[in-house]
């Protein structure tokens, strides 16, 4: 066979090889763009955060935003609603499990609100983007998730919070409400247990 004769072969690899190439660097950014561990940014809006150098926002007491209505199904099909948990400090965690930094910080949240729940502290989540409960379901199974989560999958529930409360680009996002409902503290990027308990703590000591 002539060395012509092996032209468009080599040209069919390079073109089907620089396809897959091409692809996989779409599916890489689609992946970065859709979760985000950081980001500091609200969407704009004056919600009277302060934000501190370990990325931890917080709001004075005079100045908090009441949380917005957050209720419906979980994802197990249970009916749920936070404002039943007024009188408590609620921890709000945006998750996917589609997401890796919500991997990352699940173990840390489940530990964290085993340790606190006979404090007071009630954690709640909220997943986000994923198209059938399964995959979450799946999510809490392996990380041996208890707490409830609202399922969200068109983020209709993070559209509820005030302008600049939250950025639907930076997930896993995690907000703490104070024990009459109102939004103390916010963080737009992955906790570490460390960094959610400290989170946490100022709230929790409110009297």
């Amino acid at each position: 066979m002539s060395a012509a004769s092996h032209a468009p072969l080599r040209s069919n690899r390079t073109r089907s090889r620089a396809a897959l190439l091409t692809a996989g660097a779409a599916a890489a950014a689609l992946t970065l763009s859709a979760c985000s561990s950081g980001g500091t940014s609200g969407g704009g809006g004056d919600t009277n955060f302060v934000l501190g150098k370990d990325g931890i926002a917080t709001a004075d007491k005079g100045e908090r935003a009441d949380a917005p209505d957050l209720s419906g199904k979980t994802v197990d099909g249970k009916q749920l609603d936070v404002d039943d948990y007024k009188g408590k400090v609620v921890v709000v965690n945006v998750w996917g499990s589609w997401c890796p930094p919500c991997r990352a910080e699940a173990p840390g949240f489940q530990k964290v609100s085993e340790d606190l729940k006979d404090k007071g502290v009630q954690f709640v989540g909220i997943n986000t983007r994923d198209t059938s409960t399964g995959p979450a379901l799946a999510f809490e199974k392996a990380y041996g998730v208890t707490y409830p989560s609202l399922y969200d999958p068109t983020g209709k529930l993070m559209l509820r919070f005030e302008r600049g409360t939250l950025n639907p680009q930076a997930i896993p996002s995690t907000l703490v409400f104070d024990r009459e409902g109102r939004i103390a503290a916010r963080s737009l990027q992955a906790l570490s247990e460390e960094k959610l308990r400290k989170m946490i703590a100022p709230v929790l000591a409110e009297k």
